[in-house]
């Protein structure tokens, strides 16, 4: 019962590879919704700032989409949560 690097090189992706299909999730969410790439982060991050005033979030696992259909655009976020702040 050996470890295959390779299966564990494939199970931990990069940072700079999670950054880059972000990126792109990025740009098919522009592409589907018509809304800027500048104007989804800029959304995304009033959301981070909101959230966090209650919420410790894991940024580097958090994952904000709008999913569009034929009748209606859903913005989707899934954040990962740390601890919750007693305000």
């Amino acid at each position: 019962m050996g470890l295959d690097l390779k299966k564990i090189i494939r199970e931990t992706p990069s940072r700079s590879k999670k950054q880059a299909v972000d990126r792109l999730r990025l740009v098919v969410v522009h592409d589907r919704s018509k809304i800027s790439p500048g104007l989804m982060e800029r959304l995304k991050e009033e959301i981070i700032n909101s959230i966090s005033r209650y919420v410790e979030i894991d940024e580097d696992e958090m994952e904000i989409e709008l999913n569009s259909t034929k009748t209606r655009v859903e913005l989707v976020a899934n954040m990962p949560v740390r601890s919750i702040r007693r305000v």
